[in-house]
């Protein structure tokens, strides 16, 4: 059976394996729903890009929002990446994990005061700037702290990026960046602020892409924007082009990461831009295929119009498919030879809208494993704890060799540091 995504998640006769570990083997070591990432599949997805980049003044900023446990991180970080954040939290969990804050580019459209003053007591390499209000903050915010804030703006080129509606951010209907109009005018005022340093622009234009064609727009558009700041007298160091290159979840045929950013280079230098230093913020496309969610089939349930195929997963793990309307591969973990029934599948969450996937072709009975493929981006960093559901166990494999990465949370880590009233 050939299998959409990583080619270290496949199956040895009727075994699915990720890397040289049983998928089944390590539900029963760790129980279920359960979070495998491999990191063999992570830094072979992390290795396109910087092959790709080899000879250039770059910097690959991993976007944490992704997958943001600190084992995923730390993997990163010993391969050089530096880090993509957005919020506060974020940049505790990379401070968390020993990371260097000189490899952090601070994104996000709604930078609290707080935040902006950890950023600058740590010396974060970079804040993506995405409005005059942010910027004006920002200046006042590191003046007070006696500190100098390091700028790139982030501009909106109003570019489709030919994806999901939720996960576009390139338009001028989004709210990320500053209009690309205004972008000039901004940059300008940003000379006058305190505090400011203007180091290089950014552009991010949305997530699962799966064309070459919007990212070679916009960075027309950004090397537009490139120019006419310059004639204004004011050097942009660095090109910060984004992520959201997409993955395979099921036919899916987005270009690869080398092909990808040799295009984007080709344009760059045909353009008189190569010397400049070169950022790219990938998230999805480093972790995604890498990670598969195990489950334990709970219950087999016949209906009238439809079969469930009841799991102990459910939308608090997976967000995806109730939130995007998103199709994940689901495959037993151990093939059956007995003729497959269509089921949807779903968990237990009380809510319709629990669903991982739907009008599956399954030959599974009650107590096997079934794997969700590619679940390594937005679907332990979405998790939540809807219906009192702790959070899935984690963990990281690398050859025949498993760690733990994160524990399951139990019931009491859920109400902890709740109160009750006082007595009447």
């Amino acid at each position: 059976m050939t299998l959409p995504g990583s080619p270290h998640v496949a199956y040895r006769g009727d075994t699915l394996f990720i890397d040289d570990c049983s998928l089944a083997e390590l539900a029963r070591r760790f129980g279920t729903p359960l979070f495998v990432y491999s990191r063999t599949a992570m830094l072979a997805a992390l290795g396109a890009y910087q092959r790709a980049l080899a000879g250039r003044d770059h910097l690959v900023c991993y976007a944490m929002k992704a997958n943001s446990s600190l084992a995923v991180l730390q993997a990163f970080d010993r391969a050089e990446c530096g880090f993509d954040i957005v919020s506060g939290g974020e940049l505790e969990r990379v401070l968390a994990a020993g990371i260097d804050p000189n490899k952090v580019v601070f994104s996000g459209v709604g930078k609290t005061r707080a935040e902006m003053q950890r950023a600058l007591e740590v010396g974060v390499m970079c804040f993506n700037v995405e409005s005059e209000s942010e910027l004006d903050l920002l200046s006042s915010v590191a003046s007070q702290a006696g500190r100098t804030a390091r700028v790139s703006l982030r501009v909106n080129p109003d570019v489709d990026a030919l994806t999901h509606p939720y996960i576009s951010t390139g338009l001028k209907g989004n709210k990320f960046g500053i209009a690309h109009a205004s972008a000039v005018d901004v940059y300008r005022h940003a000379t006058t602020l305190a505090g400011i340093e203007i180091v290089g622009i950014d552009c991010h234009i949305g997530s699962q892409i799966t064309e070459a064609r919007p990212y070679l727009d916009a960075l027309d558009r950004v090397l537009d924007l490139v120019e006419a700041v310059e004639s204004h007298g004011i050097r942009l160091h660095h090109l910060d082009l984004g992520g959201g290159l997409g993955i395979r979840y099921t036919d899916e045929q987005p270009p690869s990461a080398d092909a990808l950013v040799a295009a984007m280079l080709a344009r760059i230098d045909a353009r008189g831009h190569g010397q400049r230093k070169i950022l790219l913020e990938p998230g999805r496309s480093l972790v995604g295929n890498a990670g598969v969610l195990v489950s334990e089939v709970l219950h087999l349930k016949p209906g009238e119009d439809k079969n469930f195929c009841v799991v102990d997963a459910a939308m608090n793990d997976v967000a995806r498919p109730a939130m995007y309307g998103a199709w994940m591969g689901i495959v037993p973990c151990t093939l059956r030879d007995a003729p497959p029934m269509t089921f949807d599948v779903v968990g237990p969450v009380c809510e319709s809208g629990d669903w991982l996937g739907r009008d599956r072709a399954l030959a599974v009975q009650a107590g096997d494993m079934l794997a969700v493929l590619s679940a390594g981006a937005y679907c332990m960093s979405m998790a939540s704890n809807y219906n009192s559901r702790g959070r899935a166990a984690e963990v990281m494999v690398a050859g025949s060799n498993a760690w733990l990465i994160r524990e399951r949370e139990l019931p009491g880590d859920l109400f902890r540091g709740e109160h009750l009233l006082p007595a009447d």
